[in-house]
Formats: structure tokens, sequence, C-alpha cells
């Protein structure tokens, strides 16, 4: 794992909405009578910070020492959450208090780790001006304190427009980076932050227009980065990755296995970027860890975190040959000049043993096999909207586990003609019963070879039994 985690003597800096997470936990056998709904018969239940409070809590599992600043109400729940912070040490001395707001407060109902029902309880609107000045007065006093101060916003009133600018303003009088898990559309009011830190869908609702190929993907990042100006832009991809605007589209393919539970991967994401600039990381090296660290928590149950020993030992176990043509240069800068290197490609939906006989003999005619892997959007365009039936990231992952398979390339155009020019490979392979002439890269590559496939071995088949089951 490439990431100084030196001690820093400064801290972390969150500023949003402190929320309550509450969990009632049970298992439900029976149906009720009075209405078509479970009846959940309770065990036990759990409350934990939410909102800003789990960024803290990721920051805390990291090891690094955070302060927060927010404003909470007068209410039941607002005790609720400076109990929290005195479990967990954390200073209180930055709160305000408002009267008449109510914190928010989600509740789950868990039935055998599935969320039957969720309800909140919580006050929307802005803060006071009073409010906002004292937090103001506070970040002035305190401000070189911090090392990296984290904006999280969940659109419950703390996080205003004049907040937002006053925050960004007074932490760039200190060249210290500012930023931010978003919510709305409101993305003006974060101007002049370092960095965003979108999903797809808050990007989308800012933007006006539904985003999620590479190209719109791109076009996306230009614009959230030149409207509030930016220093870098990028947008989460839930399994797929982070992508980046680097000069041009940068993918940092995600390495989670299975996905149990998305709760908090948001919170992570920021905490993660926030504790590795702390320890004076570059931007690449962060998005890793963060990607690394979100990896690991949505594969848990519930807003949680991940420790820097877990995400160490699953990045020491995850795969490390998946790549996109939007970091293709760093697949490239790996391989030696003097390896021969094959290519082939193809969409490999449900991976069989046909697939695997014809990677073995693609592997044997040379030292390096790369396989070029067509995504989800461009197998759509070329078999329909009922294909693939494996997603890209699975597929993926079963073709990297194959021992003869050395890289595999994610690709969204519909021919891999493109990445065939950029990778240059020594040997072109192809299987079934095409001609060389035919084979998409032929005039790129001088060996061209055609490999048979096994009779009675494809995914159309055995998608056409399985219908017939």
């Amino acid at each position: 794992m490439q990431i100084n985690i030196k001690s820093n003597q400064k801290k972390v800096l969150v500023i949003g909405d402190l929320m309550v997470d509450s969990y009632y936990w049970g298992e439900s056998n029976r149906i009720s009578p009075e209405a078509p709904v479970p009846i959940v018969d309770i065990s036990h239940s759990t409350k934990t910070l939410g909102g800003a409070g789990n960024v803290l809590k990721n920051l805390k599992t990291f090891g690094i020492d955070a302060d927060i600043y927010s404003v909470i109400g007068d209410c039941d729940i607002s005790n609720d959450i400076l109990n929290l912070l005195d479990e967990a040490k954390y200073s209180t001395n930055f709160l305000v208090s408002e009267k008449g707001r109510k914190s928010p407060k989600k509740t789950r109902i868990i039935s055998s780790h599935q969320q039957v029902i969720r309800f909140d309880v919580e006050t929307k609107n802005d803060i006071s001006n009073s409010s906002e000045k004292k937090i103001i007065d506070h970040l002035k006093k305190f401000i070189k304190s911090y090392s990296v101060v984290l904006l999280s916003d969940y659109g419950k009133g703390v996080l205003t427009h004049n907040l937002c600018q006053s925050i960004i303003a007074i932490a760039s009088e200190c060249k210290i980076k500012v930023l931010i898990d978003p919510k709305g559309k409101d993305f003006k009011k974060y101007s002049g932050a370092y960095l965003l830190t979108p999903n797809l869908k808050e990007a989308s609702d800012f933007l006006g227009k539904e985003i999620g190929n590479d190209k719109t993907i791109f076009e996306g990042l230009k614009i959230i980065k030149e409207q509030c100006n930016l220093s870098e832009s990028l947008i989460t991809l839930s399994e797929r990755g982070i992508a980046l605007l680097d000069n041009e589209l940068r993918i940092f393919p995600t390495q989670a296995r299975d996905v149990f539970d998305v709760t908090g991967a948001g919170d992570t994401v920021i905490a993660a970027l926030g504790f590795a600039f702390a320890n004076d990381n570059n931007l690449h090296n962060s998005i890793n860890f963060a990607n690394l660290a979100a990896s690991v928590v949505v594969g848990k149950l519930g807003s949680e975190t991940a420790s820097l020993e877990e995400i160490e030992k699953f990045a020491n176990h995850s795969l490390k040959n998946i790549f996109h043509t939007s970091n293709l240069k760093e697949l490239i800068s790996k391989i030696s000049k003097k390896e021969k290197i094959v290519f082939t490609n193809g969409c490999f939906d449900i991976i069989h043993s046909g697939h695997v006989n014809y990677l073995q003999k693609a592997k044997m005619l040379g030292n390096i096999l790369i396989v070029g892997l067509n995504s989800d959007n461009s197998i759509k365009k070329i078999k329909g909207e009922s294909r693939p039936i494996i997603n890209e990231i699975d597929r993926a992952e079963v073709l990297s586990s194959l021992k003869m398979v050395d890289y595999v390339v994610i690709f969204d155009e519909e021919t891999p003609y493109n990445l065939i020019n950029s990778i240059q490979p020594d040997i072109l392979v192809k299987g079934g019963d095409y001609t060389k002439e035919k084979i998409i890269g032929s005039n790129i590559v001088s060996d061209v070879r055609v490999i048979d496939y096994i009779k009675g071995k494809s995914t159309t088949e055995i998608i056409n039994k399985i219908k017939k089951i």
C-alpha cells in the first residue's frame, strides 16, 4: 500500500451535519394480520454517530486526531449526540446549540441483516446567522491547528452557502485544502474548494443530465471543475471506483468484491482522502487509499469504518492487474519492452471452459497476455439491453484470477481498435473462424493468429440452456 501514515501533529477538522444513526435489530418470521408487512421481534438496539459523525469515526479508526464543528438543537437527539461524542472522547467545545432546532436522527429496523424500513426525524432549515458567525469565529481563531478541512454536507442546514464560502476563504488564506462531500444541486456554494466527492447521482443532479459512460463522466468532470472553480475534479463511481480529471479521464478501479451495504461509503471516501492528505500523500495515492478503504467498508453492514490494518490486509490480497483505458499508461509502464505481448479481446460474459482453453493457447504464444474486456456499455451496444449477464467488474475479476491472464483492460468502445493501437502488442489473437484480414487491428499488428473455439462451448448456448430450465 503506497501511502504515508506517519504521525502528523496537526488535526483534521470536520464541519457538517451531525446526526444519530439508530438501529433496531431482530428477526421476522411472520406477517402482520393488520397489513402486509413483516413483524420484527426486536432483540436489541444500538445508537451511533452518523453524518459528519461517521466521518469522525472513520478518522479515529485511521488513528488521526480530529475536531468537529457543527450546530445541534435543544432536543433529546442533541443530547444523544453530545453523549456519543463524549464516549468517543471528542471535544464538544466547537458545537453551537440552536434553540428550537431538532438534530437529525435516522432509525433503521434490521431483520436478519436486511433493512426493513427507515424513518427520520430532523430539522432541515438553514442554521441562523448567529450560529454561522460562531462557527466562523471558531475557525478564524483555530484554523492553523488543522492540516485539512473536510465538509460533510447531508443537506440538513448546517453548511449554508455563506458558511461554505467563509470556510473556503479562511482555509485558502492559510493554504489548507478543503475537501467536500456535497449534497443537493447547489454545488456553486462550494466554489473554490480543493475538490468535491460527488457520486454519479449527485453529479448528474448538479449537471441536470444523466451521466454514466466515460464520455459523459469526462464532460461532467470538466463542467464541475470549471463552474465550481476546483483545484481537482473527481466523481465516485460506486463499485467501479473513482473518476479523476487528470488532463484526460482517469478511472481508479475499486477492488471491492462483495458489496453488502453502501451505507457510509461516501463518509469513508472523504475521511480517507483527508487522512491521506494530512499525511502529505499526493492526489493519486490518496485516491487509491480511499478506494481501498471504501472497498472494505461496503463489505460490512451499517455505517461501519475500516482500520489501517484491514485496509492493508485487503490491499495485499486485492487484484492489481485490472485496468481501464483511462489509466492505460500505468499498465504500459509496467511491461518491459523485452516481453512478447499477446493481446486478445472479448465480452467473456459467463466465463466457461471454452474461454479458459482459448486463453491458455493464447498465452503460450508469448510472455504477457493482455485481455481487452468489453465494458457493460459497449456490450449493450453490440448485443442489446439484455446483455451482459455478468457486470464488467465481476467479469474482470474472474479473468484476472486465471493464471494465464496477466492484465485485463476494460474498454468502452464497440471495437478494441484504439486499445490495440495504444498497446502495440507483438501478437494479436482472435477466436473463431475469422480470416486474418477481417480481424480488427490486423493493420496494426503484423503477427495475427486465429484460435478455434471448442464446439458446444459458448455463453449463448449456456444462456439458452438456462432459459429451458
